[in-house]
């Protein structure tokens, strides 16, 4: 049996869609009410050590996925009581949705995703570490009055679709030779110019909005910090990742815009 954690989010919904037919699933869920159809629903609160326990009881396998708590200190007590729940139970293998960058840096938005890891190591519970980049899903190119702006200087981001993503989960899920593997995941490079020209529109390099979660990913893509690359994403789907231009492609619609 597999429990997904955290089932009613986004991508645990896609993860649980991938494996509803390949495999015995669970969805752990904190409100039931809000838990995806077709499967069996176990209640599970990352504030709640006593519900994991239960939900996690009798696991083969047990994808954690990260909590979307933003502050650091909660968010690790919530991962670190999920780890415990699950050696405690005995879970057979530990699958986590942790961060690039987490096993070299242990500060700012890699603070939780180190500790988690770290945990999970020293449970000495089986496990495979899936390092998500940002999501593509939240940073596809939008045209307005004719054209894409955005305050990148034209550097590359390496973001992938939460549906690959959820995807390439359920395949460590429910295939071998994943055990003990750290995969760090990027999708296909892009570039907000690249998109503008791939739908004959213009391109505008505009100022910084100001302080915000944005403003700083901004500064980071203009860094260079998101133009890493590996193999891992499109080696576990077992094909390419989807780009963002198709994305852009198939959903632009000139008409409307």
């Amino acid at each position: 049996m597999i429990a997904i954690s955290a089932a009613s989010g986004a991508l645990g919904r896609l993860v649980v869609s991938h494996l509803r037919s390949r495999a015995e699933v669970v969805a752990v869920v904190r409100e039931p009410e809000r838990a995806p159809e077709g499967v069996p629903v176990r209640r599970g609160d990352y504030d709640d050590p006593a519900s994991l326990r239960e939900a996690f009881d009798g696991a083969d396998r047990l994808l954690l996925i990260s909590s979307p708590e933003l502050n650091s200190t909660r968010r690790i007590r919530q991962h670190l009581a999920a780890v415990a729940a699950a050696k405690d139970v005995g879970v057979g293998a530990i699958v986590f949705t942790s961060f690039l960058g987490a096993d070299t840096v242990a500060t700012g938005m890699t603070e939780a995703y180190h500790a988690t890891e770290q945990a999970i190591l020293d449970s000495g519970l089986p496990y495979t570490l899936l390092r998500h980049p940002f999501y593509s899903d939240a940073f596809v190119p939008q045209v307005s009055s004719g054209e894409i702006t955005s305050s990148t200087g034209g550097r590359s981001l390496n973001t992938a679709f939460r549906s690959d993503l959820a995807e390439a989960a359920a395949n460590v899920l429910t295939g071998d030779g994943h055990g003990g593997q750290a995969y760090d995941f990027t999708g296909p490079l892009w570039s907000y110019p690249e998109v503008a020209r791939a739908l004959k529109v213009t391109y505008r390099e505009v100022p910084d909005a100001g302080p915000g979660p944005m403003s700083w990913i901004s500064a980071q893509v203009r860094a260079g910090a998101l133009e890493r690359q590996t193999p891992d994403l499109e080696r576990v789907l077992g094909r390419p990742a989807e780009t963002v231009i198709s994305h852009a492609l198939a959903h632009h619609s000139p008409q409307v815009l």
